[in-house]
């Protein structure tokens, strides 16, 4: 089990490592002046220079990077230029709506994709399973962006159930309180898991469509187990190993994939701080945002690889 965790965090470590350079070129070192971005193409040189030797543009790329580097081991991204705030603070503050989003969304992609997949594998062939994957092809081609507008035209426009956007905080001091709170993230969640839930549903179908055929599945039912118990407690488990790797990719899209719907719902969210950044160059905070969403891709990928070991055991003999 050691050498196990020692492989995959290596490589956890390995890949953080090749993602922070990629990043780094990408932003700092392709041609460009950031300091010229910043002030604009009408600003004077001497000004355009001097604010290149404030952000440090004026040193080698290599002591730029590692000095971006020792920065991420501490936690000091630097300030934004449009906030003038440290960056983490920044980050910090968007994260507390961003991964509760990713969380409930998630939530909802599991109970949908699961109770779906497993209905319609139970049904193969029959009216059930077509009538699931016709929905799940269908809610694969829906934009997620479309059926946000769709969900606040019927839910806030119409209905008035939910308010069409915004975020009232998760404390009662900020004007909103827990409540409130899920009633502005439940409409972007659903919109968010509705394309998730159709490609996991489709996947945990065939999935649990091999594992039925298996051996011990008929033993089991000549054993005198349900159907239903069968299905539940003894194919689901087996056909998890597929459906938890496109699970933990999809979390990470979730957590990677907010832009769009949090500025449909104006969400203050990581993903419209990436958009603010971008329309007002703030490149510092693009930089370390993108990090952060790329580290968290990785990570997620890395607990998907140690669930894979607790829910089969040979895949975890097999790298030892």
């Amino acid at each position: 089990m050691s050498v196990f965790l020692l492989k995959r965090f290596l490589t956890l470590i390995a890949t953080l490592a090749a993602t922070s350079a990629v990043v780094f070129v990408v932003l700092d070192v392709l041609p460009g002046n950031a300091a010229q971005v910043l002030m604009g193409p009408d600003a004077a040189p001497e000004a355009v220079q001097a604010l290149a030797q404030q952000l440090g543009l004026d040193q080698p790329a290599w002591q730029r990077y590692l000095q971006w580097v020792q920065g991420l081991l501490v936690l000091d991204l630097g300030n934004s230029y449009a906030y003038g705030s440290p960056v983490v603070d920044l980050v910090l503050e968007r994260l507390a709506l961003t991964v509760p989003l990713a969380v409930l969304a998630m939530l909802i992609t599991t109970v949908l994709a699961l109770s779906a997949g497993v209905y319609a594998a139970s049904r193969h062939n029959r009216w059930g399973d077509m009538g699931v994957m016709g929905l799940a092809q269908l809610g694969i081609a829906i934009p997620n962006f479309w059926f946000a507008i769709l969900l606040i035209l019927l839910f806030s426009v119409k209905l008035q159930w939910f308010s069409a956007g915004g975020f009232p905080g998760w404390t009662e001091d900020a004007g909103g309180g827990f409540w409130q709170a899920f009633k502005a993230l439940l409409l972007p969640a659903i919109s968010l898991a509705v394309v998730q839930a159709a490609i996991l549903a489709r996947i945990t179908r065939s999935a649990v469509l091999d594992v039925m055929r298996e051996d011990f599945v008929r033993t089991a039912r000549a054993k005198g187990l349900s159907r239903r118990g069968v299905l539940w407690g003894h194919v689901l488990r087996n056909a998890m190993v597929p459906v938890v790797t496109v699970m933990g990719l999809q979390f990470a899209n979730l957590l990677a994939g907010t832009i769009v719907v949090e500025n449909v719902f104006y969400l203050p969210g990581l993903g419209r701080l990436i958009f603010q950044s971008i329309a007002n160059r703030d490149l510092i905070v693009v930089r370390n945002c993108v990090m952060l969403l790329a580290a968290m891709v990785v990570i997620v990928n890395f607990i998907v690889d140690l669930l894979y070991a607790a829910i089969d055991p040979r895949l975890k003999a097999s790298d030892l």
